[in-house]
């Protein structure tokens, strides 16, 4: 689609509003994953992947595989958006006859890999990119991955495969969001380093603490590593990611559980757990509010730029009027 920052935002902002009005209706999915994945996935359909929602089969398109399959809300809402179905259908999210389940399916038009099975996404994805260098077509694959299913041996089978086979028109992104079903990455699997759940927030902002690079690097990966939050990132990211010839390449976003709702953020509660429907205005209310910054702000002095981007950080505000 090739959208500006604005118009990813304001699509990123209206998924989440999805992601919430079908979880809550449908009493089950899981939001938390499906936040922490919002930019990123916004980034992807609207600014970097070939498609067409009229034709979901048309040969020449880029494939989108969500290998962390639960969190399809977050998927759903982004096709809603860009047109494969009406946004209305996330009403039926989760219920007998849907098109639209806990879990992608390819009875959905557009879906590209029925998820469910953590850990199988990255070798399906591997197999179609190296189907598409057979067939000499410019298609691009872009997958999604949890860091809680890099638990799965298959994962890392599948690494190994992918820099031997030159697997260079596959963006591997992982949503490291430091939180899985029962609790903390961590505690239970620690990709980075075993930790205490109060020292989580301080090792999210220490960057020499991160060891997940260095694993996908020892495979033979090109990475890269961004804030998974912060749209300018991830799109240049995919950029350069494209732009690597002769190994595959894996974004590494490190992300908030339940980003954009406060009392979801990093809470594992929320992997699982639908809004009450009573409480889905007072999200929406508080998306919007982080949406755009006061006008104080927008009428101040602009001279001073970094100033104003901590301010905005600072209050949970949108620096949208920057870009």
């Amino acid at each position: 689609m090739g959208l500006n920052y604005y118009q990813i935002k304001k699509n990123v902002l209206q998924a989440r509003k999805l992601v919430i009005r079908g979880t809550s209706i449908a009493g089950s999915g899981h939001p938390g994953g499906s936040f922490s994945m919002a930019e990123i996935m916004g980034c992807i359909f609207y600014n970097h992947l070939k498609f067409d929602p009229k034709n979901p089969e048309w040969e020449d398109r880029d494939k989108l595989i969500l290998s962390k399959g639960h969190a399809s809300p977050g998927l759903f809402s982004n096709m809603a958006v860009a047109g494969y179905f009406e946004e209305s259908q996330l009403d039926t999210l989760r219920q007998f006859g849907s098109k639209l389940q806990g879990h992608p399916d390819l009875k959905c038009p557009g879906v590209e890999f029925c998820g469910g099975s953590l850990g199988i996404g990255l070798s399906y994805s591997i197999g179609n990119a190296l189907a598409a260098k057979l067939d000499q077509k410019d298609t691009h694959i872009f997958t999604v991955m949890g860091d809680g299913e890099s638990d799965e041996g298959q994962v890392w089978e599948a690494a190994m495969t992918a820099a031997k086979y030159n697997v260079d028109n596959l963006t591997l992104i992982l949503d490291r969001n430091f939180i899985q079903q029962d609790s903390y990455t961590e505690k239970i699997m620690p990709l980075d380093e075993s930790l205490d759940g109060d020292e989580l927030s301080e090792m999210w902002k220490d960057a020499s603490r991160w060891k997940t690079g260095d694993k996908w690097r020892s495979f033979g990966w090109n990475v890269i590593e961004v804030d998974g939050h912060r749209i300018e990132q991830i799109s240049d990211a995919l950029d350069r990611a494209k732009s690597v010839k002769g190994m595959p390449s894996i974004i590494i976003a490190r992300t908030i559980k339940g980003k954009a709702v406060e009392h979801m953020e990093d809470n594992p509660q929320w992997h699982g757990k639908a809004p009450n429907p009573a409480l889905v205005p007072v999200i929406n209310d508080e998306l919007d509010s982080q949406f755009m910054i006061a006008p104080s702000i927008i009428a101040g002095d602009m001279t001073n730029l970094e100033n104003e981007v901590k301010r905005c950080d600072d209050g949970r505000a949108d620096y949208i009027h920057l870009m």
